[in-house]
């Protein structure tokens, strides 16, 4: 039995499927299409068509136009899906998985610092995710106890979490095609009812909704290298990224944009039983509502290989099942009605670190990082996250109780108020990718005049 603590040789993993620890090489089978696949089933979630509510009703309680909010969707789709496929390239020209990445931008012992946050989020999300599917199908089916529900998606998440590839395969053979039947019968039958003008309504807050989008698409930018490593090509990588997170994350968000202007008036918790109210609605709503497990297994695989760029050799098997373990027991015992909040100040973390991660590799290093257990400090390249992370807290200090009144009192001191044309994710990750060149070229030729001493 190979056990967390084994330094043989692990068994070898099927030349298919993701590699048991990080000593093994990662396979190439996923072509373009299992990409598109793979991304296009992420896009789609119960948390998007009720998340369409803070693109309508960015500020207030007064929604903007119609036009505003698709546009908003559009923008924000746009160009967080583009950062998740510039966070993905690096995954595939050099087999190696998100977190290891890190080793190469601020070398190896402190890419645990980013690794650890990465890993407590996906936890978070994992339990989260499982919460929701739960809820969703007790939502259908009152009579069975929702703590059945919370079980058998947890089953269910870890299960998968076992043979990733093989799963993402899978979804692009079969659950794609009832995803996409699913959504279409939903977005007709609500397109019978009648819209509102597209250009009834404000603007205000137009930047705010954009925002929200990308947020919610840079979310996958801290595992999008776990399978983009596995890419038979570049191409396949950002065509497959782009095109299929994309396309569905529109879908999603446009049929919660129209339940919300139609029959749910504005209530985002009356979406659901306006999908389900509508004939054979159930059966379209009960198809993503269990299709919602690919986000939880992505999650808990992810986690496991966070979990390695600190011990490499532990088996991401045993790692998944006491991960997806792990959040089963929580989902059962917790109320993490408020925890998104929590989760999503972790992912602010993760935008500014992109704008450092794309500038140093493209830029800097020139896609070259040494990605090996004694990668060098660079301890100057938290300057301009940390700079970013701060310029994201002061345009968007979030919901989360004290840590909230903290960065209002912030800017009261800089005599520092954010106007609704900000947006929270553009504006640190430029920030961060702005001070990432400067500071990065001078660790370089610091690093390379040391080198050149010795």
């Amino acid at each position: 039995m190979t056990t967390l603590d084994d330094r043989t040789t692990p068994p070898t993993a099927p030349p298919d499927e993701a590699p048991l620890t990080l000593d093994q090489p990662a396979g190439r089978s996923l072509r373009l299409i299992d990409q598109m696949g793979m991304w296009g089933n992420l896009g789609v979630s119960l948390l998007g068509f009720t998340g369409a509510i803070y693109v309508l009703y960015p500020v207030g309680d007064t929604p903007i136009s119609l036009g505003a909010a698709l546009l908003a969707l559009l923008v924000g789709t746009v160009l967080g899906t583009a950062a998740v496929a510039v966070a993905a390239v690096p995954g595939t020209v050099t087999g190696s998985p998100a977190m290891v990445l890190l080793r190469g931008l601020f070398g190896a012992r402190l890419s645990w610092l980013p690794t650890l946050l990465n890993v407590v989020q996906l936890l978070g999300w994992t339990t989260f995710e499982i919460v929701t599917i739960s809820t969703a199908l007790h939502q259908i089916t009152g009579s069975v106890p929702r703590w059945v529900y919370v079980v058998l998606a947890g089953v269910v998440t870890t299960a998968l979490a076992l043979r990733p590839l093989g799963w993402i395969r899978l979804l692009r053979r079969y659950v794609t095609v009832a995803v996409v039947i699913a959504l279409v019968y939903l977005a007709v039958q609500l397109l019978r009812n009648p819209l509102p003008p597209l250009g009834h309504g404000p603007w205000t807050g137009f930047w705010i909704a954009v925002d929200s989008v990308i947020g919610v698409a840079v979310s996958w930018v801290p595992v999008a290298a776990d399978y983009t490593r596995h890419s038979r090509s570049t191409r396949d990588t950002v065509v497959g990224t782009f095109v299929g997170y994309s396309l569905s994350q529109l879908a999603c968000y446009a049929i919660g944009l129209v339940a919300l202007v139609t029959v749910a008036q504005g209530d985002d918790g009356r979406i659901f039983g306006a999908f389900m109210a509508i004939p054979v609605g159930t059966v379209a709503f009960a198809v993503l509502a269990i299709r919602e497990i690919d986000q939880s297994f992505v999650d808990v695989f992810s986690a496991a290989v966070s979990v390695q760029n600190v011990r490499p050799r532990w088996d991401r098997r045993l790692l998944a099942l006491l991960l997806g373990t792990l959040c089963t027991v929580l989902a059962l015992a917790l109320d993490i009605a408020n925890y998104q909040s929590f989760l999503l100040l972790i992912g602010s973390l993760f935008v500014p670190l992109l704008g450092v991660f794309a500038v140093d590799w493209f830029v800097v290093s020139r896609r070259s990082w040494d990605l090996g257990e004694n990668a060098p400090l660079r301890l100057a390249m938290v300057l301009p996250w940390a700079i970013g992370f701060v310029v994201y807290q002061l345009v968007n200090p979030g919901t989360l109780g004290p840590w909230s009144r903290m960065w209002h009192t912030v800017q009261g001191w800089l005599d520092f108020t954010p106007t609704n044309w900000m947006s929270a994710s553009l504006i640190s990750f430029a920030v961060a990718a702005v001070v990432t060149l400067p500071v990065g070229l001078v660790e370089r030729r610091l690093r390379a005049a040391a080198s050149r001493g010795r």
